[in-house]
């Protein structure tokens, strides 16, 4: 195929290493980051003019103007959102002493107040001051008649960090709670009494639970996102368009749905991943981890970790079950690379030329966790005020090639091994093959 009319489907000539025999439809994935970590609004136009390039990537179905989905994850624009929230006279923290994210709500005025009035009532249970909410500006009016039908309202809710916590690590993990109750509270119909005269006995679903989903919740990072093509994100949300939109890194994704229907919710980047491919294993994956739970315990959640199950949300897609257990293993202690490595495993078993250590790391991760089938592509996104671009790993063999690194104490631990940090790698592994349930 290197001359084009020899192609039956007229590709071009092979070009270094694209050849058109390995084409597949599939995912659109991306993302621009500056080296330095620099801000600007330079980054979010080119990424979505990269993206506008990815419509052949995407999908839609009958009606060609409602898409499998499109979406792009940013840093906290912190510069736009002052001034923003100044228009309703509300004055946000330092950067980093507050959070926000997209949360999508029913359309319907009253319904939309009761699951707005939970979240509320949720962020000052945790001991977190809520700021407020504002209005995300969109252009409904492009939208096809499916996505049309089912829009949410998309709304920016904003809390403050409360003083006794000075980590940032620490505050992420209480977003993470508050994310994790409000979803349950709804999604079971588990709400506390105050609210039982908005919407009737507990054996009634939760008005509007199928609307509500929030896109990402932290003092870092936002996600827009929707049901939308790649052509249509760019002017569905008015905001991105603004000058004062600025981010050191943006990565999008338009989505070709395969083996879940598309959805507001199921469209990318997730939390923590914007996936191209599918994990064939995910079943069994959900499963386990589900199995896991009732073993399962955490110093840095304490008893808040009874508040995250279930970890697996059975309504996501695959990418969105693996985000899950990527977010309650990196909130739960493990480095991110570390987590990423023990979800996505290189094939080492027969790997004779691997270094002794990393073959140890994965085989005692192997008593710990099942692979997740490999994804072709995995970008996985974290962001710091410290460092904006510090971590932007651009996909699993980015992951397995970084340096590996241990917790100062063992993270999560359930099932056969509930260890303390062991000094070397290959320990690990020979407690794992003498099957020792303890190891000090």
């Amino acid at each position: 195929m290197s001359d084009t009319q020899h192609s039956p489907l007229g590709w071009p000539a092979p070009q270094g290493l694209w050849d058109p025999s390995q084409e597949k439809d599939g995912c659109g994935v991306g993302f621009i980051a500056h080296l330095k970590g620099r801000r600007s609004h330079d980054i979010i136009l080119k990424t979505l003019l990269m993206n506008s390039h990815m419509d052949h990537r995407g999908a839609s179905g009958a009606d060609p103007a409602t898409g499998d989905g499109a979406g792009i994850f940013v840093q906290m624009p912190d510069k736009f959102l002052r001034k923003e929230l100044a228009k309703q006279r509300l004055e946000l923290p330092p950067e980093g002493e507050y959070a926000s994210g997209l949360v999508f709500l029913s359309p319907e005025p009253s319904v939309r107040e009761a699951a707005m009035q939970l979240f509320e009532h949720v962020i000052r249970d945790e001991g977190q001051k809520f700021i407020g909410w504002r209005t995300v500006p969109v252009r409904s009016e492009i939208l096809g008649e499916t996505s049309g039908r089912y829009e949410p309202v998309i709304k920016q809710v904003f809390l403050k960090r409360s003083p006794d916590i000075t980590d940032p690590m620490e505050f992420e993990r209480k977003l993470y709670v508050i994310r994790k109750r409000v979803a349950y509270a709804i999604r079971t119909n588990d709400v506390p009494n105050k609210f039982s005269d908005v919407h009737g006995n507990r054996g009634n679903t939760f008005p509007g639970a199928n609307y509500y989903y929030v896109t990402g919740l932290s003092a870092k990072t936002m996600i827009y996102k929707g049901m939308l093509t790649a052509c249509q994100l760019s002017d569905y949300f008015y905001d991105l368009h603004d000058p004062d939109f600025e981010s050191a890194l943006a990565l999008l994704h338009t989505r070709f749905s395969t083996n879940t229907f598309p959805s507001w919710s199921r469209a990318h980047p997730n939390r923590f991943i914007a996936h191209n491919g599918e994990i064939n294993t995910v079943r069994g994956n959900a499963n386990f981890m589900r199995a896991r739970q009732a073993l399962c315990t955490s110093d840095v959640f304490g008893t808040d970790i009874e508040q995250l199950f279930p970890v697996i949300d059975e309504d996501g897609s695959d990418s969105a079950r693996f985000d899950n257990a990527l977010e309650f293993l990196h909130y739960g202690g493990y480095d991110l690379t570390h987590a990423m490595m023990m979800m996505i495993p290189e094939p080492w078993e027969r790997h004779t030329m691997m270094d002794l250590d990393k073959r140890a790391f994965y085989e005692f991760h192997a008593c710990l966790m099942e692979p997740w089938t490999a994804p072709p592509l995995s970008p996985s996104q974290t962001a710091s005020k410290s460092a904006p671009c510090s971590t932007a790993t651009a996909s699993a063999l980015a992951a397995i090639t970084s340096p590996m690194t241990t917790s100062s104490s063992w993270p999560l631990k359930w099932a056969c091994c509930p260890i303390s940090t062991p000094s070397r790698l290959s320990k690990r592994a020979a407690c794992a093959r003498a099957g020792c349930s303890l190891w000090t």
